[in-house]
């Protein structure tokens, strides 16, 4: 009998750079489909605009840095950026400050460190933060889902009004954000924020109008269907071994145990453990940014650690920051606390002991 001997690590499934990326791609898939259908056509422009953009920008970058140009764009990772950043920005965003973004995550984020594999933090929440903290008024136009909505913009509609501002009819943003009964909807994670900063309790805010028609009561209108679709993606990365449960098993339930441990001091102010976990992008976060094998922890116990701290940040800076979501900022803080991670919780070298007092390895 023959005996093959491998480096580590060990892995039964072996698969290259372009089959991950795609495996990711396909698992956003529902929650792209349930994004759409709550939130119109302008999320699927928006992806169309990303990943051009990201592809044309990479191959630019590419080809000044006389690098091989077929190879980097077909191993999907400038696609998958694309894509991130269009499911985390506005439906109805400008056009040319979604390019902006895309020219942050792929020529700042990534090619100035070096391209794929040499980054230090997520592109695309790299991108998302520089749009958010460059554009907020704009970055925080969400439309009111479908359910909702006074007037559903058409497919030319969204493209108008990414290219144009306004909708073929002559609607803005600003129009189409207020429903039937004239209330200016928001999303979820506004309209708490801004209810809490008025003195309405908790319970109080979710008779709002976005609350009603949610998966369950903390869930915004739309929002829960979105997190669920995500999260069953998520879980198919997991069953296929693309990820491992460490990052966003630590994340998810981090949440929950903050959000629950603050919900338990005042329930009338803090936010329900299900609040947190179901609005905003705790979902997309844990399954699809978070576990970004470049920028996150490389080690077991690390993935654990990181994914907690993540979970921590999102709940913290969400109940006492200044914006109302927090995933993008939370995973920027941890990346850069990465490299301590790994060096405190590297697994022990079997056969190898130092002894003490002499510093001899044994």
């Amino acid at each position: 009998m023959k005996l093959s001997l491998s480096s580590s690590p060990h892995q039964r499934v072996k698969r290259d750079t372009g089959q991950v990326m795609r495996m990711v791609i396909y698992a956003m898939i529902p929650g792209m489909i349930a994004q759409s259908f709550f939130f119109g056509w302008g999320m699927l422009i928006q992806a169309v605009i990303a990943v051009v953009s990201a592809l044309v920008i990479e191959g630019v970058i590419l080809y000044l840095r006389k690098r091989p140009i077929e190879r980097t764009l077909t191993d999907y990772s400038a696609v998958l950026t694309g894509l991130l950043i269009a499911i985390s920005i506005p439906p109805t965003l400008p056009w040319w400050m979604t390019v902006t973004g895309v020219f942050f995550a792929i020529a700042v984020a990534k090619q100035i460190y070096g391209g794929l594999g040499f980054n230090i933090f997520n592109p695309a929440m790299i991108a998302y933060v520089v749009l958010l903290i460059s554009f907020p008024a704009a970055m925080s136009l969400w439309l009111p889902p479908a359910t909702h909505a006074g007037i559903t913009p058409s497919f030319l509609d969204s493209v108008s009004l990414i290219f144009t501002g306004f909708t073929t009819s002559g609607y803005d943003v600003t129009q189409l954000k207020t429903i039937a009964d004239g209330v200016t909807m928001a999303t979820p994670l506004d309209t708490l924020k801004t209810d809490l900063t008025q003195g309405v309790t908790y319970s109080e805010s979710l008779a709002k109008p976005i609350f009603n028609g949610g998966l369950f009561e903390a869930a915004g209108a739309g929002w829960g269907i979105v997190s669920l679709a995500y999260l069953l993606g998520g879980l198919y990365l997991w069953k296929t071994r693309v990820i491992s449960w460490h990052i966003p098993g630590g994340m998810l339930l981090s949440v929950f145990v903050c959000a629950a441990l603050l919900h338990l001091v005042n329930a009338d102010y803090y936010a329900s453990p299900l609040f947190h976990l179901f609005n905003g992008a705790v979902m997309v976060g844990a399954f699809f940014i978070a576990t970004d094998p470049v920028s996150a922890s490389t080690t077991p116990k690390g993935r654990i650690i990181f994914g907690a701290a993540i979970g921590f940040w999102v709940v913290i800076i969400r109940t006492f920051g200044g914006y109302p979501d927090a995933v993008a900022f939370a995973v920027i803080i941890m990346n850069m606390a990465v490299p301590l991670i790994d060096y405190y919780t590297r697994p022990r070298v079997y056969g190898k002991n130092v002894s003490k007092g002499r510093g001899k390895q044994q």
